[in-house]
């Protein structure tokens, strides 16, 4: 008797010698028996298989084991070189319980794979099956709710904050959009809110419980936008191997938010004219035309009208979006909802972690002698800068707004504080290297005025490293320990 100890890991798997050892056991075992090659093709099979496929032998040996058996995962068990020990097949309305295992040459490569049916009858296990399908549906469930969460709108009307006749005649218009089933094209500068009102109409509307998705047509890739907006079915391009919703699928029964949809190509302007026309989308590469049930609000900062005039933007698509218009004011125009404003957004910075800050009434003024041209969205990002920078976070006065603020006058407009209109000719021209690097200079310099010298809150302030601070002021011929503002060390 040999004394030789088993050795876990010294046999690497299967040989082809165990398995023709092993095949009578598995022919009278298993309701089928199955035996594929490196390449998957099917290279023996039993006569219980053939019955149970309802084939010829002769018309399976040789053929790709998918060709026979389309969601077998034999491919799977000879490309990882794992065994599948127990898995449910579905094969023409059949449940079948099958165990895969690969087979391995003197090398120890993965060189084919052995699969056996241990069970053609769930009968006898259909205690297990039903826990295996209600586990399966509870998670089909909780995917979609969490799908539906995702693809939730997060805002209503009342998160559009404003008291003046313009905000309230923007809200008066969501809320009749909000009761008819209609197109909508909302345009406003950049950070006015139009995907807050988008999200609003929505959630007010009778699609509420369905999806609201929104896509920013000018961060797509021209060339991915089709596959985006219609999707993909498998092979349409190198890489595509599976069915993929696009967004007109994804938000059917619910609202497709179009931002930025000034920015869309002319090719797809017309591709997107058919489908809301139609009602019917064709995934790109499936040829197959499929309904589609979306409402669709559009957004742009872009002055749609002097496109068409330009020939940027189709007419007739424009005349289909704009059904109905909500034209939102920027935050210059209704300067008595900065108060408002200011009290909403501080209370959403202090996100429930503690006090909200409060701003005093000068520092109110300050905030309305700027232009916005960020409007809300620069508001609240000069909020919260303050916050960061401020000694006393509990009240903003003007101190702490005057850090966070650019400075009056000259990013915006272009000219020095004060000169109004039309004083803009009388300004001597000057090279556009040297406004730049005055620019740059006053910059850096209020920077350092407010920050009392301390250069890394200066930088931090400016929105650069400290090296890059240092390097602007090499660049201004001026030593770092004798420039504006540069008393106090670090």
């Amino acid at each position: 008797m040999s004394s030789e100890a088993y050795e876990p890991g010294r046999i690497q798997g299967l040989t082809r010698e165990m398995i023709d050892a092993l095949m009578a056991m598995f022919e009278k075992a298993s309701a089928g028996a199955i035996a594929v090659d490196r390449e998957s093709r099917i290279t023996w099979i039993n006569d219980s298989y053939c019955q149970l496929l309802g084939k010829r032998q002769s018309d399976i040996i040789g053929q790709p084991v998918r060709r026979i058996i389309p969601h077998s995962r034999m491919p799977e068990v000879v490309e990882s070189g794992d065994p599948l020990l127990l898995d449910i097949m579905e094969h023409e309305g059949q449940q079948l319980v099958v165990t895969r295992l690969p087979w391995y040459d003197g090398q120890g490569d993965a060189n084919g794979a052995i699969a056996c049916v241990l069970y053609d009858d769930l009968q006898p296990l259909t205690p297990l099956v039903a826990r295996y399908r209600r586990l399966h549906q509870d998670l089909q469930a909780a995917r979609k709710a969490l799908a539906r969460r995702l693809r939730s709108a997060r805002y209503s009307l009342s998160d559009f904050v404003g008291a003046t006749p313009q905000a309230l005649e923007v809200k008066r218009k969501a809320r009749l959009a909000a009761g008819r089933d209609m197109p909508v094209l909302i345009r406003g500068e950049t950070g006015t809110g139009k995907e807050v009102l988008a999200q609003a109409i929505h959630a007010a509307s009778r699609r509420a419980e369905n999806p609201f998705v929104a896509v920013n047509v000018a961060a797509v890739p021209e060339t991915l936008l089709e596959a985006e907006f219609f999707g993909v079915a498998p092979g349409a391009f190198t890489g595509a191997s599976k069915y993929r919703d696009g967004r007109f699928q994804l938000a059917h029964s619910g609202t497709l938010f179009l931002d930025e949809v000034g920015d869309m190509p002319l090719p797809m302007q017309a591709k997107l004219l058919r489908a809301l026309q139609e009602g019917e989308v064709e995934p790109l590469g499936s040829g197959q035309v499929q309904s589609v049930d979306v409402r669709v609000i559009a957004a742009t900062s872009r002055d749609l009208p002097a496109m068409i005039a330009a020939g940027q933007f189709r007419s007739d698509l424009y005349y289909r979006l704009n059904v109905l218009e909500i034209l939102v004011p920027p935050l210059r125009e209704r300067p008595a909802d900065l108060g408002i404003l200011c009290e909403g957004l501080l209370a959403e910075l202090a996100g429930g972690a503690g006090p909200e800050a409060g701003i005093t009434r000068e520092a109110l003024e300050l905030l309305g002698r700027h232009s916005w041209p960020g409007n809300v969205r620069e508001l609240r990002n000069v909020l919260e800068r303050a916050l960061t920078l401020a000694e006393d976070a509990s009240v903003l006065d003007v101190r702490a707004l005057a850090q966070a603020l650019p400075r009056l006058g000259t990013a915006e407009t272009g000219r020095n504080p004060g000169v109004g209109p039309g004083d803009a000719a009388a300004l001597p021209v000057r090279p556009l290297a040297d406004v730049l690097a005055r620019a740059e200079a006053d910059a850096i310099t209020a920077a350092l005025d407010a920050t009392g010298g301390n250069r890394t809150r200066a930088a931090r302030l400016l929105g650069v490293s400290r090296s890059a601070l240092y390097e602007r002021l090499g660049r201004m011929s001026c030593k770092p320990d004798t420039c504006p503002g540069s008393r106090t060390p670090d």
